[in-house]
């Protein structure tokens, strides 16, 4: 018997503009819940924050708000109060260990909030598996991305199904 795990199913994206990153963030941002983590990892500039930032920005535009969202590189944890759920954004690079993070409350986060995290690797095995990875990469051109999404939690089935469809496309 085979005890290995099945890959992540996953879609791969062009992201030739930030704007299209940014577009990308909005079609998900209405589409997430309490208790959904998304686990952003990438090279520095690779996107992160600035997908993080424009998904923040679209919840919150949604309740008629308009707040800044900083890079929570130097706060570790940024949180956003919307209506009913809270996002936390949190920036993981700084920390050396899977134990600081505890510290940060993520553990109970991922429970109650919708948790976008960049660095997840610094979570070690605490990383929530029903989360939705974002891996991005810098594409040929210097502005352009490329995204590849995958989950391994039903949850995600039909956000990934979308994506595929090129439904995110045609939300702006």
């Amino acid at each position: 018997m085979n005890d290995a795990t099945p890959p992540a199913p996953s879609v791969r994206l062009d992201l030739p503009t930030p704007e299209t990153t940014a577009a990308l963030a909005r079609w998900l941002a209405p589409r997430l819940a309490a208790g959904d983590a998304i686990l952003l990892e990438g090279p520095i500039g690779a996107g992160k924050s600035h997908f993080c930032r424009s998904l923040i920005q679209a919840r919150l535009a949604q309740l008629g708000r308009m707040e800044d969202v900083p890079s929570p590189t130097y706060t570790l944890v940024q949180v956003y109060e919307l209506d009913g759920v809270e996002i936390w954004h949190a920036d993981l690079y700084r920390l050396t260990a899977a134990e600081d993070a505890a510290e940060l409350g993520l553990d109970q986060a991922f429970e109650q909030a919708i948790c976008l995290v960049e660095w997840p690797d610094r979570l070690g095995d605490t990383a929530p598996e029903t989360a939705l990875r974002v891996d991005l990469a810098p594409g040929a051109d210097p502005m352009a991305r490329s995204a590849r999404i995958s989950a391994r939690s039903p949850r995600w089935r039909p956000i990934l199904d979308g994506l595929a469809a090129g439904e995110w496309r045609r939300h702006d």
